[in-house]
């Protein structure tokens, strides 16, 4: 079952050429996100960059936006989010940048329309925390960071 969710956005001057982010298939669960540089930007390994992407947006009250990396430039040129996922709260009406990072061994070159990233718009569920002297104690309790192993 799809929820759809009509969520107001806005184009910053300058940026009427780039496509708003989009579905490219009919079972996408993100959206890319386009770069709005108005010159290349040449991310060397290593480097750490803001893009721009020339856009805000105005998610309703209980949503989140997720900014997460593109499966295709992480795995072929190594370059991910610095901070993935990211996230874009409901109040929040400031451009959405994305804070890439070039782990690859090569330079990777950044211009205007550049997919980057993903968004995700997702419901969020506000917590409310019930302090205990006790947990319900499970199988796996207090293990973690790779005690299952690799195999």
């Amino acid at each position: 079952m799809t929820t759809r969710l009509v969520v107001p956005i806005k184009r910053l001057p300058g940026n009427d050429d780039l496509p708003l982010p989009a579905y490219e298939t009919s079972g996408s669960a993100g959206m890319d996100l386009r770069a709005a540089v108005h010159a290349p930007l040449l991310l060397q390994p290593r480097e750490i960059a803001l893009v721009p992407c020339g856009l805000s947006i105005a998610l309703p009250e209980g949503f989140e936006a997720q900014v997460r990396p593109r499966s295709g430039l992480a795995s072929k040129f190594g370059i991910t989010l610095i901070n993935s996922p990211g996230t874009i709260d409901s109040d929040y009406r400031g451009e959405i940048k994305v804070p890439v990072v070039n782990l690859g061994s090569a330079s990777f070159e950044i211009t205007r329309g550049t997919r980057i990233a993903q968004i995700i718009v997702a419901p969020v569920t506000r917590v409310e925390w019930q302090v205990t002297e006790e947990l319900v104690d499970t199988a796996r309790s207090s293990g973690g960071f790779g005690h299952t192993g690799t195999a």
